[in-house]
């Protein structure tokens, strides 16, 4: 496993001139070479003109058209917006996302002093034209108080034609939490029409630890694979990641069990060979890093590891409060499709000479 090629997918053209930084990139492959990815740009990670974009290549990632708001969503009430994408079965787009509002211009996303977050909806937006455009956001009504929720995943379609739709239930501005912080899949049986219910995949709250950022996959025997970063909430550490396991997303997932990767944000991809492809921003060692594992049963068991991306050592240190130290750090979110050709093609953001990029890498994999 290596990475062959890399490039960027955006970054700020002109920084002498204005202050513009991406994250959260989503990449969908149309094909070997056809390529779609949103992202989000704004002044600051936590800034009120912080939005997502869209753009596009048509030569595996070698350039990208001039990124493009994903949404057109006015209100009175002053927000800020994310989404994930990803397509269909049918070969239609569906975005996930929130809508946050930001009624105080001097306050940022979450409270430093209980690391609860603003007023927010979940919105949902589709697209028919192969991604040139969207419907305007449809907010959607979760099954569950959050009050607020983590945007953190693209929808998954899975065999039998649910939805899933993973995220987190997340403190409202003043520490209200009725259901805990936990990771969470709402569910539609209408192709997103209604969300009436949810299934509970990693609840830490009676151990005090957050499962931020969970990656869920459907592997070829319809197991429903989710793995997370596991954050000590008193301490300020991260505990390595954890993974669980259900039969089919209808049954209770498993107890939480430890990949034995020392990392924080970890996207997972089922490979077409059944392996499981992690990239995962590590907390030991410098970059983003790529490993390779299978499940035998449904033990975990890591087969090999690389480095991807080096930048800085990056992680949650506990030295200062938890909403400050997710805003310094210096890369994350990876996003991975497999190509038809056999390769990985990944996207994630990544601070260089002081600009938070989006960068992407091509992955080969051996047999």
């Amino acid at each position: 496993m290596q990475a062959t090629n890399t490039g960027l997918i955006y970054r700020n053209p002109k920084p002498h001139l204005r202050a513009i930084h991406a994250w959260h990139p989503t990449v969908v492959a149309l094909g070997e070479l056809e390529l779609l990815c949103t992202f989000d740009l704004g002044e600051a990670v936590e800034s009120l003109d912080y939005r997502t974009y869209i753009s596009h290549s048509t030569d595996g990632g070698s350039s990208w058209s001039a990124p493009r708001p994903l949404v057109n969503d006015p209100t009175e009430r002053p927000n800020t917006h994310s989404f994930r994408i990803t397509q269909l079965r049918d070969q239609t787009f569906v975005g996930f996302g929130g809508r946050f509002y930001r009624d105080d211009p001097e306050e940022g996303l979450t409270n430093r002093d209980n690391l609860g977050f603003v007023p927010m909806d979940l919105i949902t937006t589709t697209s028919v034209d192969g991604g040139l455009t969207w419907s305007a956001p449809i907010t959607i009504t979760p099954p569950l108080v959050g009050p607020a929720f983590e945007i953190c995943h693209a929808i998954i379609e899975l065999q039998d034609g649910r939805w899933l739709a993973p995220t987190q239930t997340w403190r409202g501005w003043h520490g209200d939490a009725p259901n805990g912080m936990k990771a969470i899949a709402l569910v539609s049986r209408d192709r997103g029409a209604t969300w009436s219910q949810y299934i509970d995949i990693l609840d830490g709250t009676d151990a005090g630890i957050i499962y931020f950022e969970q990656s869920v996959t459907q592997l070829a025997d319809l197991r429903l694979l989710a793995v997370a970063w596991a954050y000590e909430e008193q301490t300020g550490q991260s505990r390595p990641n954890a993974y669980v396991i259900s039969v089919d997303g209808e049954a209770a997932f498993s107890a939480p069990q430890s990949t034995d990767l020392q990392g924080e944000t970890a996207k997972v991809l089922s490979l077409p060979d059944g392996r499981i492809l992690s990239l995962y921003r590590r907390r030991d060692r410098p970059g983003l890093w790529a490993n390779l594992s299978h499940l035998d049963g449904d033990t975990w068991v890591n087969l090999g590891e690389a480095p991807i991306w080096q930048g800085a050592v990056t992680g949650m240190l506990g030295q200062a409060n938890t909403s400050d130290e997710l805003g310094n750090l210096k890369l994350g979110y990876p996003s991975l499709v497999n190509l038809p050709g056999g390769d990985v093609f990944a996207a994630f953001w990544c601070c260089e000479d002081g600009l938070y990029n989006i960068r992407w890498v091509r992955i080969a994999i051996d047999s």
